[in-house]
């Protein structure tokens, strides 16, 4: 048995699941009464990680996010991944926003995390490894304690904890 075990925390996206759920909404927006002739479009680039939602009403628009959000939901995908945007004017009085899906962790929140459990003062050792955190201990108790400590946070997006080894 090895002497050192390790955990990879990673913040990830299923892009599938996301275009999933995109087409899901795309057709209740199509099929939906209030929203049927409204104007509304929504879009998704999927190399980018953005979803666009144009409306001619900012009230319109608000519909939409929560019907995309609703069956982002269903998908069981978490929707502090999508980071919505401001409100844009658009031509003819409408209104536009973009949502980023959030896939990677950046310096800044893995430098928080890191952080954070160091100021645990448990005997781990934690490297920011491009956009994931590796967590390796001697022990997998304190492995265990880590995962639960950061399942009690909130970094504004989703955390999965993998390979676990």
């Amino acid at each position: 048995m090895a002497k050192e075990s390790s955990f990879d925390v990673v913040s990830t996206v299923d892009m599938q699941e996301v275009d999933n759920a995109f087409q899901q909404a795309k057709k209740e927006i199509s099929q939906r009464y209030d929203l049927k002739d409204s104007g509304a479009e929504i879009s998704l680039d999927k190399s980018g990680g953005t979803i666009t939602v144009a409306a001619p009403a900012d009230f319109v628009a608000s519909q939409v996010i929560d019907v995309i959000g609703s069956k982002l939901i269903k998908r069981g995908i978490d929707l502090t991944a999508v980071k919505w945007g401001d409100v844009q004017a658009a031509s003819g009085g409408s209104v536009r926003r973009t949502a980023t899906i959030v896939d990677g962790i950046d310096k800044e929140t893995a430098g928080k995390i890191n952080k954070d459990i160091k100021a645990q003062k448990l005997k781990c050792k934690v490297a920011i490894e491009g956009d994931k955190l590796r967590v390796s201990s001697p022990s997998r108790d304190t492995l265990q304690e880590v995962i639960a400590f950061l399942k009690g946070q909130d970094y504004g997006q989703p955390l999965q904890y993998v390979n676990y080894r």
